[in-house]
């Protein structure tokens, strides 16, 4: 019998229905997807062998979860994908507010209709979507809110004593009976609030002020959390804590490549931008590596996490700088350059919390730091390491093949060296980018060198990069001024930096 000819209780009887727990439901659509081979969780990426398990693990367990971590780790996503493990509708008795089970019902109400109605008791089909509730913890949270409370206007126009059960205003928990409920941020919850969710949990009913009532709700809860050890703003009180039965630690892209795909996956690109705008590999690359360093950098407080909303934001505005360059130039078509990064910077200093060592550097150089040690990091992936090459020259005498190789920058180098300077304005046009990055001597060679089968764009965007490369392992001189990035030799960016110094010394 189809769900649409099932609207009484007495046509659910006859199509065999039987009741089961939130639990049990989840955990037999659970197998049936293990069986078939299907995906638990889709658009998670890198959990496939550490946190999905274990959430399989304790959904077969019927357990309630707490997934511990830090920001933009999934926490909450993971949590709504499980709808999809719930059955596509089940039925309720129609008008009840907490989804009464038609053959089970657990409310005064439910159970009026079927003593007043029988098998002609009106049903209705709740889909799992409706299925899902979710409450972000905050300090104004009340118990009202979460369990519910006496409502004294409901008491006045049913006439009836505030004893009666039917005078109740129930929460959004008692509401997402027979669904999944999430609380986000548990910790942020106060500890008297907390302490109202034992009995929920243990004995899955509810206490309303003095209420004789006893109401055995079916709800799986998902809590999401910091680290407890790692937080300021509050702490999970133990006996919660102890009453859920799993808990789940979660964490960044442990690779690279992982985090490449939540980027790509999750940012906005019009298909206006990707028309206009091509973002290489590399620079992909730079952008994930910033938020690598920023977890790693002892100026960003890592309790706080570094999320991975940085990289997609940084992406974005990456992408715009670029967008934004050729539509001022009247440009049909460009790339992100390595100058382009500049415009990632507001998307690092509102998202890394710094400690009182970074807040003395300040947020912008800081992010200015983060991007050259990505650059620093990237640079040794595409091209010889300028460190084992002065390694390899204070280390006495050469190998042949060292000395085959010798030093693949000293051409560019000498070229600073002979007092030639270079500007990349932010906002110029490709063509005279190119141009000016032809100017320096052994550039070009270099990254046909090392990379043959670029092309023209691909090699300038390469030869930007040697220049980036090279400031960052302090071979030559980079200097962020309002509108352009100037490149000089090292020895004597310091000399005119000494005698700007000097000068400014006589004057006082």
């Amino acid at each position: 019998m189809q769900i649409k000819n099932i609207k009484t209780l007495g046509d659910l009887r006859k199509s065999g229905y039987k009741p089961r727990s939130i639990r049990e439901e989840i955990r037999e659509n659970l197998l049936t997807r293990l069986r078939n081979g299907d995906s638990t969780f889709t658009n998670i990426i890198g959990y496939e062998d550490t946190v999905v398990p274990d959430v399989e693990r304790a959904l077969l367990s019927k357990h309630n979860i707490l997934f511990l971590g830090l920001r933009g780790q999934a926490k909450t996503r993971m949590a709504r994908q499980m709808v999809e493990l719930l059955d596509e509708y089940i039925p309720c008795i129609a008008g009840s507010e907490i989804n009464d089970d038609p053959i089970d019902p657990v409310t005064k109400y439910g159970i009026e209709q079927i003593a007043a109605h029988g098998d002609e008791t009106p049903i209705h089909w709740i889909h799992r979507s409706d299925r899902y509730g979710e409450k972000l913890a905050t300090p104004d949270v009340s118990v009202a809110d979460l369990i519910g409370d006496i409502d004294p206007i409901k008491a006045a126009n049913l006439k009836l004593s505030f004893a009666d059960e039917r005078v109740i205003h129930y929460g959004i928990i008692p509401r997402s009976n027979r669904g999944i409920f999430v609380i986000n941020e548990l910790p942020d919850l106060q500890a008297r609030i907390q302490v109202a969710l034992f009995n929920i949990l243990e004995e899955g009913d509810i206490q309303i002020r003095g209420f004789k009532l006893r109401l055995p709700l079916d709800i799986l809860f998902v809590f999401t959390a910091n680290p407890e050890d790692y937080t300021n703003r509050g702490s999970i009180v133990t006996p919660l804590k102890d009453r859920i039965e799993s808990q789940i630690l979660t964490h960044y892209p442990r690779t690279l490549e992982h985090a490449l795909e939540i980027t790509e996956q999750e940012a906005a690109i019009s298909k206006d931008q990707a028309s206009l705008v091509e973002v290489s590999d590399l620079v992909k690359r730079l952008i994930e590596q910033v938020a690598f360093e920023a977890r790693s950098s002892e100026l960003v407080d890592k309790k706080s996490g570094v999320s991975a909303r940085l990289t997609i934001s940084a992406l974005e505005n990456a992408v715009s700088s670029a967008e934004r360059r050729a539509v001022m130039n009247k440009e049909k078509s460009t790339l992100v350059w390595i100058s382009d990064l500049v415009g990632i910077i507001p998307s690092i200093t509102g998202k890394v919390e710094l400690v009182y060592e970074g807040e003395q550097e300040g947020p912008y150089q800081v992010a200015m730091n983060l991007v050259d040690k990505a650059i620093r990091t990237q640079f040794s992936q595409y091209f010889p390491n300028p460190d084992t090459l002065k390694k390899r020259k204070n280390s006495g005498k050469p190998s042949q093949q060292e000395k085959a190789e010798d030093n693949p920058y000293k051409s560019i180098t000498s070229w600073f060296d002979k007092g030639n300077h270079l500007n990349l304005t932010f906002n110029t046009r490709d063509k005279e980018r190119i141009l000016q990055l032809y100017k320096v001597d052994g550039l070009h060679a270099l990254v046909k060198k090392y990379f043959p089968q670029a092309s023209e764009i691909q090699s300038a965007l390469l030869m930007e990069f040697v220049l980036h490369g090279l400031a960052s392992y302090s071979l030559i001189s980079k200097k962020m001024l309002e509108n352009q990035i100037e490149f000089k030799d090292l020895v004597g960016s310091m000399m005119n930096f000494t005698e700007q110094d000097f000068e400014f010394d006589e004057e006082a």
